[in-house]
């Protein structure tokens, strides 16, 4: 694929910021010392917005209430017509690529990277799209990356993750071709169901049989992502695992989201334990068509309740949404 974007290579303090920061050192040595006392950075959303002018500002900053802050999509943009490429500075550019790589965990941001590259599909006018809903004076101000496979959400006030604020995020891919073979070699994310496959093997064959269901996984239709069953769920109650096998399907879901940064991780797998979710929750899997390569190894599975779904679709290519209700 010709890579018609390069984004900039991500540092704490690009090179025309380094050199302002040189030229302000100067000066300050001749100011008294409690002058020169550098001041608490602010978050890295917070700078983006700051460094946003009133018309860029106006464009893409959306109510608290907007319906767009719970939507979510495979393929959505937030402010369609401000796009990366086209709509900031340079410098805005390497805040907000900042931004998205400290949405994960450092092992993983390269491959981070190269799902959005690859997922423009060789058209710039695939380029993601940014926003923030609410003002800095509301405590929960959110910062959101859209785009082809992507949805990421983050407090605008600070660096640390808190969780995912109780709404979806998206991920996906399809790395060598559409329709991805049974290891869905080169994708990013395909490492998630082969953790969730350990979780699988490590069951009785009576949890097994319930955990495979004759029936068609979630739909991926915008308003039925957010959709919660409190009814009528699918395959094996998680409340019927013995004590062992709640806290391995814990660490499972730890470890399959080792992709996100850890404090978003850590507050996601306290709230699902503090809450006592995992009683709450069913997991299934799903054959036939879903299971690439009819090997019996599982490319789509659900971890879903009342206020929480985890959907992961391996057929034709990974797809993949999030959501704990706050």
């Amino acid at each position: 694929m010709s890579q018609l974007i390069t984004f900039p290579d991500v540092r704490l303090i690009n090179r025309r910021a380094a050199i302002r920061a040189l030229g302000a050192s100067a000066a300050m040595a001749f100011l008294p010392t409690i002058r020169a006392a550098k001041p608490e950075k602010d978050s890295l959303p917070m700078q983006f917005y700051q460094s946003l002018s009133e018309e860029q500002r106006r464009a893409i900053t959306l109510p608290l209430n907007d319906s767009r802050r719970e939507f979510v999509s495979n393929w959505w943009y937030v402010n369609p017509k401000q796009r990366l490429h086209t709509f900031y500075t340079d410098d805005q550019r390497d805040l907000v690529q900042q931004i998205f790589d400290s949405f994960h965990h450092p092992e993983h941001r390269e491959r981070m990277r190269w799902q959005v590259q690859k997922d423009l599909m060789g058209q710039i006018k695939n380029t993601p799209s940014v926003g923030f809903f609410g003002t800095p004076a509301d405590k929960d101000f959110e910062f959101i990356y859209t785009g082809h496979h992507v949805t990421r959400r983050c407090n605008a006030h600070t660096d640390k993750g808190l969780g995912f604020g109780g709404r979806p995020i998206f991920y996906g891919n399809f790395a060598k071709a559409f329709r991805e073979g049974p290891k869905h070699e080169g994708n990013p994310f395909w490492y998630q169901g082969v953790i969730f496959n350990e979780f699988v093997s490590s069951l009785d064959g009576g949890q097994r049989e319930k955990i495979l269901v004759g029936r068609e996984p979630r739909s991926e239709k915008p308003a039925a992502v957010i959709k919660k069953r409190r009814t009528d769920l699918p395959g094996l109650p998680c409340a019927d695992l013995s004590r062992d096998q709640k806290e391995k399907l814990l660490e499972t879901m730890r470890k399959m989201l080792a992709c996100f940064r850890e404090d978003d991780v850590d507050a996601t797998i306290e709230s699902i334990k503090d809450r006592n979710l995992i009683d709450r929750l069913w997991v299934s899997c799903y054959g036939g068509r879903y299971d690439v390569g009819r090997d019996g190894v599982w490319d789509t599975w659900q971890i879903e309740g009342p206020e929480m779904v985890w959907y992961f679709r391996g057929m034709p290519h990974i797809h993949g949404y999030f959501h704990v209700t706050a």
